[in-house]
């Protein structure tokens, strides 16, 4: 991607598959409000699918170049685009709209690569012209462009009293929103997009979590769980009566709601409701060069991103045979076109399902372990726990309203 891409040019690109499929077109780039020390975030990209237009998460592009945007997966979530009073479209909400106090349109957004704590992308410039001249979208000379800081009411949305809460780590959101009535707490988190909003619900009290839930509205609430991790959107459900929990699963996408029907199947005490069923798979045949490749991707936690697990095909759980675990510092030893099934490691051997929650812990304890296979009797992976997963089970229950500042500090 160059340095700064207009809108008008990633309209009509197409969205390609991993494999470079294609599976629609780009219609619209979608903002989020601005972020301290960062042009307003793109959240995401409005895609024209055969016979609607879909939202897909900017989290789920893996770049954005002339040939297209490519997607991590080819999974989409063919429910409707609907915007959100906390969103902008560039292309149908600001071009031809006056600049506030002044005698010129936006004729075009452009967008840059974010860097330091925001990745992706955000906006950056905005074009601007006389109004009637719209034909300087399809040229490249002569464009009048201002930082979009010159031009910020713009992207501002009225009444926004909960802007500050974008800027703040997820724990800390959290502490603010429990000092608030039930009233102002809903209106904040509504204000979160998706991922925000799924991170934020991994901080709060259960009762707290199940209370957003219940306020956001059955399709809005499916979207935040599927932006969640599957162990963590398994454990909200959980916590939700039956009904409620139903309607919920019936709402997320097929493919999202599978891996958390198969979690809910497990005790919540035990590995199977402990494990993640997404952690780093890979094939024999697979080489170090690719496995460090995966390990880099940013949004893993440094359990996930601490192995591989080598598995026969299918490259999903549940999985075929588990061969064995390749951890980080043994991939770095080896040469980069090295195959992972050669020195995968068997050893220790992976936990049931069914093991309790203590021996798991136990378990990661004696072997130094960042992360736990669990396998099936047929011997096939279902998933990991990974050491976080045990400490947030194993802490004393309210241990998140009593880390301090320096705590605090210590996760920004």
């Amino acid at each position: 991607m160059t340095d700064v891409v207009y809108a008008s040019r990633i309209a009509r690109l197409p969205v390609l598959d991993p494999d470079g499929t294609p599976l629609g077109r780009v219609d619209d780039v979608v903002v989020g409000r601005p972020v301290a020390g960062h042009g307003p975030p793109v959240i995401g990209f409005v895609v024209a699918v055969p016979g609607r237009r879909i939202f897909v998460s900017a989290g789920r592009v893996v770049s954005l170049d002339p040939d297209g945007v490519r997607l991590r997966s080819s999974d989409l979530n063919l429910r409707r685009f609907r915007p959100r009073p906390s969103e902008v479209s560039l292309l149908h909400d600001l071009v031809d709209r006056p600049v506030p106090g002044g005698s010129q349109v936006v004729n075009d957004v452009g967008i840059r690569a974010s860097s330091g704590r925001l990745r992706g992308w955000e906006v950056a410039i905005v074009d601007l012209a006389p109004p009637g001249r719209r034909l300087l979208r399809r040229r490249r000379r002569n464009r009048v462009t201002e930082p979009w800081e010159r031009v910020g009411a713009l992207f501002s949305v009225d009444g926004d009293a909960y802007g500050h809460l974008r800027d703040l780590h997820p724990h800390d959101v959290a502490e603010r929103l429990q000092d608030m009535s039930t009233a102002e707490r809903n209106a904040a988190a509504k204000t979160l997009d998706d991922d925000q909003l799924a991170d934020l619900l991994e901080e709060l009290p259960e009762d707290v979590q199940a209370e957003l839930l219940g306020e956001l509205g059955l399709e809005r609430a499916a979207d935040v769980l599927e932006a969640m991790e599957p162990d963590d959107a398994a454990d909200r459900l959980g916590e939700l009566e039956g009904a409620r929990r139903g309607e919920l699963l019936a709402a997320m996408e097929p493919d999202e709601a599978a891996p958390l029907r198969r979690l809910l199947r497990y005790d919540e005490r035990t590995a199977g409701g402990l494990m993640t069923p997404e952690p780093i798979l890979l094939p024999p045949s697979a080489t170090v060069a690719e496995a460090l490749a995966l390990l880099r991707e940013p949004d893993l936690t440094p359990a996930l991103a601490g192995q591989v697990f080598v598995v026969d095909p299918p490259i999903e759980t549940p999985t075929g045979r588990f061969v064995g675990t390749c951890h980080l510092q043994r991939l770095l030893r080896e040469p980069p076109g090295a195959t992972v099934g050669s020195f995968a490691e068997a050893e220790p051997e992976p936990v049931p399902a069914e093991l309790d929650e203590v021996r798991v812990a136990e378990r990661l304890a004696a072997y130094n372990l960042l992360a736990v296979p669990v396998c099936d009797e047929a011997g096939r992976l279902l998933g990991a726990v990974t050491v976080d997963d045990v400490l947030d089970r194993v802490l004393p229950e309210g241990w998140r309203q009593h880390s301090g500042p320096h705590d605090r500090r210590q996760r920004r």
